[in-house]
């Protein structure tokens, strides 16, 4: 049985920040002991397939930690008046090594672009519009950073439902109402998707 979508949070409740050495501490909470999923820690397209694996868990957690320290902002946390409630992992594509050696994901082009590679929604938040709003404000992040391109790497499930675990990437319907278009599918399920920053 589907259980009903939440009620979107207030707007005036709802905030998305960078996510800075302060507020590790409410990523931890987000992600709770499993890392969001599986102890990948938002590790997955970081690091080389044997570091990922290894890693999972303690270890993916604190590479993820030392970029944070290291000043970088690898992606958003919305929030709730003070609780997080969803992530955004976002960072220039060529942070993101394993993109490279991606088929399916490869470049469409040589424009420089910002990857959004993985969502994560609390649970109790799931299907209330969060992710449009967190994709939105990925475009508004990157154009302040003086990026051009914002890309992401969604799924378009055939029957229209997927389990969330495998929805990490986010699904393409939430890319649409954020504004992004389809530019390039090498897989029935997986389009590219772009937002042009103005």
């Amino acid at each position: 049985m589907k259980r009903a979508p939440r009620q979107a949070p207030d707007p005036e409740r709802m905030a998305i920040r960078p996510l800075t050495a302060d507020r590790w501490p409410d990523l931890v909470r987000l992600f709770g002991p499993r890392g969001a999923c599986a102890g990948c820690w938002c590790m997955y397209w970081k690091r080389p397939r044997s570091e990922y694996e290894a890693g999972k868990g303690a270890g993916n957690r604190r590479a993820l930690r030392r970029i944070v320290r290291a000043g970088e902002r690898p992606g958003l946390l919305a929030y709730d008046g003070d609780e997080p409630i969803a992530w955004c992992a976002l960072a220039r594509r060529d942070s993101y090594p394993r993109l490279k050696d991606s088929r399916i994901l490869s470049p469409v082009d040589d424009r420089p672009v910002w990857s959004v590679t993985c969502l994560f929604v609390r649970r109790d938040y799931r299907r209330a519009g969060v992710t449009p709003a967190l994709l939105r404000a990925a475009v508004d992040h990157v154009r302040r950073r003086g990026g051009r391109v914002v890309e992401g790497y969604p799924i378009d499930p055939k029957g229209g439902h997927i389990a969330a675990a495998f929805a990490w990437t986010g699904l393409a319907s939430a890319f649409r109402k954020a504004g992004f278009r389809e530019v390039a599918r090498r897989s029935a399920t997986r389009p590219i998707m772009r937002a042009s920053v103005d």
